[in-house]
């Protein structure tokens, strides 16, 4: 949490009704003022500030309580010092159903209140304290975590006054003044919930602060626009409890922004966001995180300012508490999965291509087309090889621009078996059609046909993987520097293979031998008649534009 200084200053200073001087210095009074509101936050506080042995500042507990005692050692107001004057009696510790923090401690004649929190959950306990709602309003709906500081002497002993806090029934305090804190959005903020936009990727905020607080940061960083697309936990709590209709459940669903927003209510908005088939991510850092971190399909914990809790029940850790790097992800991961398709597309389509092959060669009552060392060497020095590099193939353009697939779409899906039948079918027929020409046309003996089939399948597989490279752009769009392994691994196959046609030993376990310029040439080009079959089926093919369910990310703040 980082406050606006200059900004916390200006408000302080409307509120209190102190005067500045030409200098910008504040009056004696003003002076006063600002001190007792900050011995409130530095009393009713659990934060602290530790020096650490190189002279760096370590700071523990919530944000907030650790900005109010920064401004009390800006002010020199030292906590230990405080309680040693006003030792703590009682404390009843901060909840976001009650929203506000109190401690009461031993004033010089009396007991002293001291309370920090919401606007709206202190403002009731102060005396004439009503007409500062539009200056609440007015700082909420500039961004700014709006909080009151309310301290005063109470009857009774601190139990019974702790007692009555919690009840509702203490009252009478004076108000010290109202405290805006702000988050200032991260540059890189915006962009990224554009990014997600253009993925499909629907944003929610969840937030405990004021909902116009919460609505305008949503503005700033675009995820919503209207002063009407807040739902409050109330109203979340009502949904919940009687189910609402069908337009109020689709409102909670579509709304941008959910603020004052209870732990507990955190699982019914994923809740509700799946019943509508979402896919729901939720990031968190706190310990009131976690059902919803465990409820969504997706956890996604802080690394840096998270809870050993929230980590625990998160699928995902974030190492740079940073929501950009989830947008990465994003991409990141459909790159992955649009490279382990392209794989199980070369694998799978090469394989069927044999199985055709040698099927056509039993329907026609011909020899085997290939050895069974001969296969196991077709894998060997295609596949293991080039499959690898197709792993490494970097991310398509537009891969964001794509809606999300269908959670359980499966890889073998219809364009996946259209394009696996088209290349495989192509590669046997055309290899067995060789085949048949070699031995029955032209007359060669099955060691020779055999020898050129090899060369061809292992051609056909060389060829093949610039087709993989992408399910729809033209292989002759794709830089070939875009991938300089897979170049690599295609020219180390067809050297292997070269290699192994002219090695003693390794050529007669085999069953091969060298192959005239002329026809490697030949076979090349029958090879190469594969991207002209691919490309015009990607021509032909309907990009694969999936309807898909948006994923819905719910970011806790």
């Amino acid at each position: 949490m980082e406050s606006g200084e200059d900004e916390d200053d200006d408000a302080l200073r409307r509120e209190d009704g102190g005067e500045e001087d030409r200098n910008g210095q504040l009056d004696e009074e003003m002076q006063a003022a600002v001190r007792r509101l900050a011995s409130t936050g530095v009393l009713c506080n659990e934060g602290e500030l530790r020096e650490t042995d190189d002279g760096n500042v370590e700071t523990i507990g919530d944000t907030v309580d650790v900005a109010f005692l920064v401004l009390g050692q800006r002010l020199g107001l030292s906590r230990d010092e405080l309680l040693v004057d006003h030792p703590e009696q009682a404390r009843v510790p901060f909840k976001s159903k009650r929203r506000l923090a109190a401690t009461f401690n031993q004033g010089d004649e009396r007991l002293e209140a001291h309370v920090k929190g919401a606007a709206e959950a202190v403002l009731p306990l102060c005396a004439d304290a009503e007409e500062l709602q539009a200056q609440v309003d007015d700082l909420s709906g500039r961004g700014f975590r709006v909080l009151a500081l309310a301290a005063g002497a109470v009857d009774g002993d601190a139990a019974d006054a702790a007692r009555r806090l919690e009840e509702g029934e203490l009252g009478g305090l004076n108000l010290l003044g109202l405290v805006g804190l702000i988050d200032p959005v991260r540059q890189e903020v915006p962009d990224a919930v554009r990014r997600c936009h253009e993925a499909g990727v629907g944003v929610r905020m969840i937030t405990g602060d004021h909902p116009a607080t919460g609505l305008s940061i949503a503005r700033e960083i675009g995820i919503a626009e209207d002063s009407d697309e807040a739902v409050t936990g109330a109203e979340v709590r009502s949904l919940a409890d009687d189910g609402g209709n069908g337009d109020d459940r689709s409102r909670l669903g579509r709304a941008p922004v959910y603020a004052r927003v209870e732990p507990e209510q955190k699982t019914a908005i994923v809740g509700a966001l799946q019943d509508q088939g979402h896919y729901v991510a939720v990031t968190g850092d706190g310990v009131n995180d976690a059902p919803a971190l465990r409820k969504a399909n997706i956890g996604v914990a802080m690394g840096r300012a998270g809870t050993d809790v929230a980590r625990r029940a998160a699928d995902l850790i974030l190492t740079d508490d940073n929501f950009a790097s989830i947008v990465n992800g994003i991409e990141q991961g459909r790159i992955a999965y649009a490279n382990v398709r392209k794989v199980v597309w070369l694998l799978i389509s090469t394989g069927a291509a044999e199985i055709v092959l040698f099927f056509l060669a039993l329907a026609l009552n011909m020899p085997l087309p290939l050895g069974a060392v001969q296969l196991l060497w077709l894998n060997l020095v295609t596949n293991g090889i080039q499959d690898v590099a197709l792993a490494f193939e970097k991310g398509e353009p537009g891969v964001l621009k794509r809606p999300p697939r269908p959670p359980d779409e499966p890889i073998f899906d219809q364009r996946m078996i259209e394009q696996t039948l088209v290349a495989g079918l192509y590669m046997g027929v055309v290899a067995f059609g060789v085949f048949y020409w070699l031995q029955q046309v032209w007359g060669w003996n099955e060691h020779d046909a055999r020898n050129s089939l090899l060369l061809l399948m292992v051609l056909f597989e060389n060829v093949h993987i610039f087709n993989c490279r992408s399910e729809e752009r033209s292989a002759f769009r794709i830089p070939l520097r875009g991938n300089l392994l897979l170049i690599g691994t295609v020219i180390a196959a067809q050297a292997v293979h070269i290699l192994a046609m002219y090695l003693p030993g390794l050529s007669d376990v085999l069953g091969v031998g060298p192959v005239p310029l002329w026809d490697w040439a030949m076979l090349l080009g029958i090879a190469a008649s594969l991207l002209l079959v691919m490309e015009l089926f990607k021509v032909l093919r309907v990009p694969r534009q999936p309807p898909g369910r948006a994923n819905a990310p719910a970011g806790g703040a």
